[in-house]
């Protein structure tokens, strides 16, 4: 392994804090060496926000760094230990078997990110796997977690794809790559699942205080530091799972390795944005139950919650003083999910519907257009998109009635919908402006990625994965030139599973 660190390579300006904690916390491994890597995509723009220079990570010595076959100069490449419940079921040791903590640093904006390698090659958490990528899952990583940032959702973030120059074996032989992620930390649920079922009540001390540090640095000064900090990761991810319902979004491997204590999105598997409204959609291949379906990913969040409430309750016990009042404590934090996830929607709902002010029926409105669109096979981001023109001028009302596949269905909720309207007092133009501003036009539908995916798989041709990068940079603009991306699959185009990518 090559080490750079002259004066003219790339300078991360490594600040980590993760090296400090105790060994068995990780495993110190550097990447593996590829053999011919190239630059497919930089994110010259999250490279800048980061201190970083886009120039110097574009060139060989950065190449050379992202591809994992050099170490940058106060890089200490760590894989990152910890277990999980992987659909309902809990394996005591995962671990990052595929990917490779170069380090943090400290960003422009004052706040600390990791940088990691993903598919940078075997490490001791690797269970006789090969540690790589493939191409294809990479950039639907980094397209589907750059369209979540564009879109205003707590994410990971991609800062580079390289490929290889070698080879990968799933159920068929693809190019490698490897994804530079950069993520506020990478701390899961399973991380403190990974020390509680070892009994390890030291290293959760010493977790639950780094983490504290890292994201909840508040909880430092309350009476109860781990309970809040409880609360915290309780609060920001009923937040992060409503805008994900609100969006679409389906995440597809919601096990609690996947559960990032930040509040982040995390780990773009077999992910997906639905069309046609759907509450039991279910994308992911490994999904046979639909366990992690659209409308039941706010209880697999509860149900990952809870697991990190019991996996936290011997320093509950601690700090309440008994183990009753330890469990009533924790069983406190988890009542207030629900009520935060149901507030959050509701309140996104209103916003995406045009409502500015609160009434007693508005969720009863909101769940009415979303049964209508479910039984009428409604596009779900076109009918709200729709109505931002909707609510300017009742004549855009057939646009969005062509949707439904019985038309009527539409006009006997938009005369509801109309005369809740009348009860603001914001002037259509501005009421219709605001909607544009939570209602996307442009998300990475499903048949548009797999075509971009095809074409860098199968042709070495990166044109299209380049074009929808910069459609879904912008998700919430009206870009008629771009229109086509806007357009639902037609049945023979539809992408009815996606698959993990290890």
């Amino acid at each position: 392994m090559i080490s750079v660190s002259d004066e003219n390579a790339v300078a991360f300006h490594f600040a980590n804090t993760y090296a400090r904690l105790p060994e068995r916390f990780y495993a110190r491994i550097n990447p593996t060496p590829v053999s011919a890597p190239r630059l497919v995509m930089l994110n010259v723009p999250l490279a800048v926000s980061l201190g970083l220079d886009p120039a110097a990570l574009a060139g060989s010595d950065g190449v050379q760094i992202l591809s994992g076959s050099c170490v940058a100069s106060g890089s200490e490449p760590l894989a990152l230990a910890y277990a999980g419940h992987q659909f309902g079921h809990f394996v005591p040791q995962l671990g990052d078997g595929r990917a490779n903590l170069l380090g943090e640093v400290l960003a422009r904006d004052g706040n600390r990110y990791d940088i990691q390698l993903k598919g940078s090659g075997p490490t001791p958490f690797s269970r006789r796997g090969d540690g790589r990528a493939a191409l294809g899952p990479v950039l639907r990583e980094y397209i589907v977690s750059e369209a979540m940032a564009a879109l205003g959702v707590p994410t990971t973030r991609a800062l580079a794809a390289v490929t290889t120059g070698e080879r990968v074996f799933r159920e068929t032989v693809m190019p490698g790559a490897v994804l530079t992620r950069v993520a506020a930390s990478h701390l899961r649920v399973g991380t403190v699942q990974y020390f509680a079922a070892r009994g390890d009540v030291d290293a959760l001390r010493t977790l639950v205080d780094f983490a504290i540090t890292r994201h909840y640095p508040e909880a430092a000064l309350a009476k109860q530091p781990c309970r809040t900090l409880l609360d915290g990761v309780i609060g920001r991810q009923a937040r992060l799972i409503a805008q994900w319902l609100l969006l679409g979004f389906i995440h597809g491997v919601m096990n609690t390795d996947n559960t990032s204590l930040s509040g982040e999105t995390i780990d773009f598997g077999p992910c997906a944005f639905m069309e046609a409204y759907d509450p039991d959609m279910v994308f992911s291949s490994i999904d046979h139950q639909g366990r992690y379906a659209y409308s039941n990913q706010p209880h697999a969040a509860h149900w990952n919650l809870t697991r990190l409430a019991e996996s936290l309750l011997p320093l509950l016990v601690l700090e309440a003083g008994s183990d009753e009042a330890g469990l009533a404590s924790a069983q406190e934090a988890l009542a207030a999910f629900a009520p935060q996830f149901d507030a959050a929607r509701l309140a996104g709902l209103r916003h995406k519907l045009g409502l500015a002010t609160e009434r007693e029926g508005d969720e009863a409105l909101a769940e009415d257009l979303l049964a209508r669109m479910s039984a009428n096979h409604a596009d779900f981001t076109l009918t709200f998109r729709r109505l931002c023109e909707a609510a300017a001028e009742p004549g855009k009302d057939a646009e969005v009635r062509m949707l439904f596949a019985d038309s009527a269905a539409y006009d006997a909720w938009a005369a509801s919908w109309r005369k809740r309207l009348h009860e603001e007092t914001a002037s259509p133009l501005d009421r219709a402006a605001t909607m544009r501003r939570v209602n996307p036009a442009f998300i990475p539908r499903n048949h548009i990625v797999q075509a971009a995916l095809d074409a860098a798989v199968e042709r070495e041709d990166f044109k299209p994965f380049e074009t929808l990068l910069d459609v879904i940079s912008r998700p919430y603009d009206d870009r008629p030139e771009l229109a086509q991306y806007t357009i639902p699959a037609r049945p023979e185009q539809c992408v009815t599973q996606t698959f993990c990518g290890t």
